[in-house]
């Protein structure tokens, strides 16, 4: 049987990528469960599946190298997380990107990410160095060698708002930020197309971090919140542009 996946825009070619380790495979049901959720919600964050093509429990689990059970599990809650949809037979699918929802979400981040930088402004403490020093150690090396434009530089785009908004203290803000960005992060992935748009993000997140690390908290609020919005003009541009590519290809299939 061939076990390949149809791969989408963002997809690498080899399903052993995405195959459980034996070390993997043998853990508990209960962390294999978890682990195959978390590598399926992977997959599907990266484009490996097209957009509304059925995922075959079959076929996810053969790549996998598990059995369907915890496949099917994973997509149940995908679909809870707002990253699939259901067909009336109960079939799931990638869904597309809903930039109805983008603004309001986007809202909701910058509410959150803004509240990180402020709270201490409010007397809630102050942000960890220990955090941030080594995030801008890390995005210094990052701006000496660039990454080339990849969709995947989104994971490292979150990994820096995370980690600013962790230093602050608040476990529970930074929790809803990962579960936010969870769900724009299809979208998001539009922003890493080119190389200047790669290079601006480093410059900004270097700018944020810093002003943070200097106690310089206003300006921080000011550059984050430009940050940010840039970022949403980007987004809402280039997914609208490939919703409309999606769109036409179906018909010409059709």
């Amino acid at each position: 049987m061939d076990t390949r996946l149809h791969t989408g825009l963002y997809a690498p070619s080899a399903p052993e990528r995405w195959a459980l380790t034996p070390q993997e495979l043998a853990d508990s049901r209960g962390a294999r469960r978890d682990l195959v959720h978390d590598r399926v919600r992977r997959m599907v964050l990266l484009g490996v599946f097209p957009t509304r093509e059925r995922l075959a429990e079959e076929r996810v689990a053969d790549v996998l190298g598990v059995s369907r059970t915890p496949v099917r599990e994973a997509l149940v809650r995908l679909h809870a997380e707002g990253l699939l949809r259901r067909y009336a037979d109960g079939g799931y699918f990638v869904a597309e990107p809903d930039l109805a929802d983008l603004r309001d979400l986007y809202e909701l981040r910058i509410t959150l990410e803004l509240r990180g930088l402020t709270r201490a402004l409010d007397g809630f403490g102050s942000h960890d160095p220990g955090v941030l020093e080594p995030l801008r150690d890390r995005w210094r090396a990052l701006r000496a060698d660039l990454p080339s434009p990849d969709p995947t530089f989104v994971e490292l785009d979150e990994s820096f708002h995370m980690a600013l908004c962790r230093s602050s203290g608040n476990v529970a803000l930074a929790d809803t930020l990962e579960t936010v960005n969870a769900r724009i992060r299809p979208v998001r992935m539009h922003d890493f197309f080119t190389e200047d748009r790669i290079a601006l993000t480093v410059d900004q997140h270097l700018g944020i971090v810093e002003a943070v690390l200097a106690g310089r908290l206003e300006q921080a609020v000011v550059l984050l919140r430009h940050h940010v919005g840039e970022s949403l003009e980007v987004v809402e541009r280039r997914a609208a542009r490939a919703i409309t590519q999606m769109i036409l290809g179906r018909g010409r299939r059709g």
